[in-house]
């Protein structure tokens, strides 16, 4: 591609800044415009000096772009999107761009599921850039949905041929309704979980599912699959595949068994049987289940692209997770204040077991924003309620733009509080992230872990909760 101006429409969404960050590695002058800004990706773009208009406005493509990539949240009224169509400004999406302009003759590895993979893509691009060390044709070329916290970022750009991506289910565009892990044709992929998700966009677990098996169906009899063996869906997904498949989890038929799982000090060790026989101790300096499982895939794959053990080991045992996956963002006056982005009931889950884990003798809050269009739904209310019965105290805050969901289909926060407290748990509902700080600042006390899940800025609750605890103990002293 000869060197353009490209904007970005909706450049603050994970995927798109990071796209906007290859783009300029690759010499083009990138701009982009959203509606609203937030860390990590707003901190991201500041770094790389790209400058983010807000809000939309038809003046932001003046004068036109070469190319406008049309972000997967923009849809038909925006005024940017209605301006590039009126004016027949050459448009793309995310994934066809990624495709065209980053994947030839490359080795596209690919990690989807509808749970763990961005950490798990992240694992994975730290274990290939540790290789890289004694092999430097190993270093990776990456795209996350995260800022990497070995790396500092969410992307990486080399000459080399390994390119590590991960897959997202969601759709592609509002021209483009399929979902953007179609482009990326990996000669390698990694499966994690397959749930129902999305329900804005799928209409049942049934149409997940056929998702999930033509990304199967996409790689070649060369390639491979690594698959969770710890459930039926996956099996499902896989099971038609025309190339070597192979399962990790604790299943004792596992190819790749997980075995003396242990955790200590928030860190945990296990080990790894590869068809029956031990392969390797492996340890990793996080706390749950689900993060050694999302290690173990990694390293299977990686195993199998060729990458020693020794590496794999090294990488594991000093990954640093990724921005806002169980991030500690302050300990203020002894409460330790975690971001996590869980926001379905199953990562919800994992997170309080793994948080539970880490931190044994604490009181434990979750602190919940239902953003995501599925968790504004109600078709998952028996499960959230179950989910957040693991903490010691729940807080949930309103939906999030809870009028653009259908009457019938909202989910009712009244009623997640009311199924809570019948269990016998402390539960309370509030309006906002500020009505949320007033409240729980005060009953807050040392020892507690905050556990605050949401997909979004959430009012900025992460610095304001720890504002209001630094002010209570200047107030005491």
């Amino acid at each position: 591609m000869q060197k353009k101006h490209i904007h970005l429409i909706g450049i603050c969404g994970t995927a798109m800044a990071s796209l906007a960050g290859l783009l300029q590695l690759k010499g083009h002058r990138v701009t982009g415009s959203d509606q609203a800004a937030y860390p990590p990706m707003s901190n991201l773009l500041r770094a790389l000096n790209i400058h983010v208009a807000e809000p939309f406005s038809e003046e932001n493509l003046k004068p036109h772009p070469d190319l406008v990539i049309v972000g997967n949240a923009m849809s038909r009224g925006n005024l940017e999107l209605e301006y590039v169509l009126d004016q027949r400004i050459p448009f793309t999406s995310l994934a066809e761009l990624i495709h065209s302009e980053f994947l030839a003759g490359r080795e596209s590895l690919v990690v989807a599921g509808t749970h763990g993979k961005t950490t798990t893509t992240s694992m994975l691009a730290w274990i290939y850039e540790v290789a890289s060390r004694t092999k430097p044709e190993l270093a990776p070329s990456f795209l996350i949905g995260g800022v990497a916290e070995n790396f500092g970022t969410s992307f990486h750009l080399r000459e080399t041929r390994p390119f590590i991506l991960e897959g997202d289910e969601y759709d592609t565009a509002f021209f483009d309704k399929g979902p953007k892990f179609m482009h990326y044709f990996p000669d390698a992929l990694i499966l994690t979980h397959v749930e129902f998700d999305h329900a804005d966009i799928y209409r049942d677990l049934d149409q997940v599912k056929t998702a999930f098996k033509r990304l199967v169906n996409l790689v070649p009899r060369r390639g491979r699959v690594v698959a969770y063996d710890g459930a039926p869906i996956v099996s499902e997904c896989v099971s038609k595949a025309f190339c070597n498949v192979e399962r990790y989890g604790f299943g004792s038929d596992s190819e790749w068994r997980v075995s003396d799982l242990r955790f200590r000090d928030g860190r945990s060790s296990w080990k790894v049987f590869r068809e029956g026989s031990i392969w390797a101790e492996l340890e990793l300096p996080m706390a749950g289940e689900h993060n050694a499982l999302n290690a173990t895939a990694a390293a299977a794959l990686a195993s199998g692209q060729g990458i020693e053990t020794a590496a794999i080991q090294e990488a594991l045992a000093s990954f640093e997770s990724v921005k806002r996956r169980l991030e500690v963002r302050a300990v203020v006056d002894g409460v330790t204040i975690i971001d996590d982005f869980a926001h379905h009931p199953t990562a919800i889950r994992e997170t309080l077991k793994a948080l539970r884990g880490a931190y044994p003798e604490a009181r434990l809050w979750a602190v919940l924003e239902p953003r995501s269009n599925t968790l504004r739904r109600n078709v998952f209310e028996r499960e959230l309620i179950e989910s957040l019965s693991l903490a010691d105290r729940v807080v949930l805050a309103g939906v999030f733009k809870q009028e653009s969901i259908p009457e019938g289909e909202r989910l009712h926060p009244e009623s997640v509080v009311k199924g809570l407290n019948l269990q016998g748990k402390s539960a309370a509902l509030f309006a906002n992230a500020d009505a949320i700080v007033a409240a729980i600042a005060p009953e807050l006390r040392a020892g507690d872990v905050v556990a605050i899940l949401s997909n979004g800025g959430f009012d900025d609750i992460y610095e304001k909760l720890p504002q209001r605890l630094e002010q209570r103990a200047l107030v005491r002293s």
